[in-house]
């Protein structure tokens, strides 16, 4: 199957694209317990290096006691089908939680999760080192319940270097990939509607570090500052 590169941001302009990125603020737990308030400030984000950085500090603000930092595309870029990859060196330690994820586009629109849909690209939590899960949460199967369609994948390396986390987004099946090589498939069923397989309809795009909360545990203080770098995103439609 061949493919058209559509879109790329490689972060090496010195500032974030804000045509197709948007900042999310905010530290009310996010339905998870989690400890940090996400500010848009240059101690939770820099590009001085080539590429997206996002911090988590041990910091008051807001009356949390740690920040970071939460980037989406939303609304300026929504993806639908196709094949996604982002280039990410992860941040580690205990109470870390980063996730390249998607949520379905009418989640802004005021359809609730899961019935949004979500798609997890990569997520980790730091008391669990070097696991990486690719996941699928929809209103009939997501993590409050247990029965969301998962893959977990053990990288030894995650922390020193870039690695590729993508998918192959079909409107029946997605493929994840890790390192451009498939590395489990989810299908849709004969029968399956929204319910089961919200998949067919614009998503966008997160970067965030969590700290804290329902999974990531105990934050151990001396582990942090933490970075998660953002090296590429890239986007194709099949052709």
């Amino acid at each position: 199957m061949a493919y058209q590169l559509i879109f790329e941001d490689r972060f090496d302009q010195g500032l974030v694209d804000e045509n197709v990125w948007t900042f999310e603020t905010g530290g009310h737990g996010f339905g998870n317990k989690e400890s940090q308030f996400y500010t848009p400030y240059p101690h939770n984000i820099d590009l001085s290096k080539g590429y997206l950085t996002l911090i988590g500090r041990k910091e008051s603000y807001q009356d949390n006691a740690y920040t970071s930092a939460k980037i989406t595309s939303y609304p300026h870029m929504l993806f639908e089908y196709g094949k996604l990859e982002v280039e990410a060196i992860l941040p580690k330690g205990h109470g870390t939680w980063p996730a390249i994820w998607l949520l379905g586009k009418n989640f802004k629109e005021g359809t609730k999760w899961p019935l949004c849909g979500e798609i997890d690209l990569m997520e980790h939590v730091g008391h669990h080192p070097n696991h990486i899960h690719f996941s699928l949460h929809s209103q009939a199967r997501h993590f409050t319940q247990g029965n969301q369609l998962t893959h977990e994948e053990v990288i030894e390396d995650v922390y020193e270097k870039p690695h590729l986390y993508g998918m192959i987004w079909r409107n029946d099946h997605i493929t994840f990939l890790l390192d451009g090589k498939e590395i489990v498939s989810f299908d849709k069923g004969p029968h399956e509607t929204e319910i089961e397989w919200p998949f067919n309809q614009p998503f966008y795009l997160i970067f965030n570090i969590a700290l804290g909360g329902s999974w990531g545990g105990p934050i151990h203080d001396d582990h942090l500052p933490t970075y998660m770098h953002i090296k590429r995103v890239s986007y194709y439609k099949e052709v």
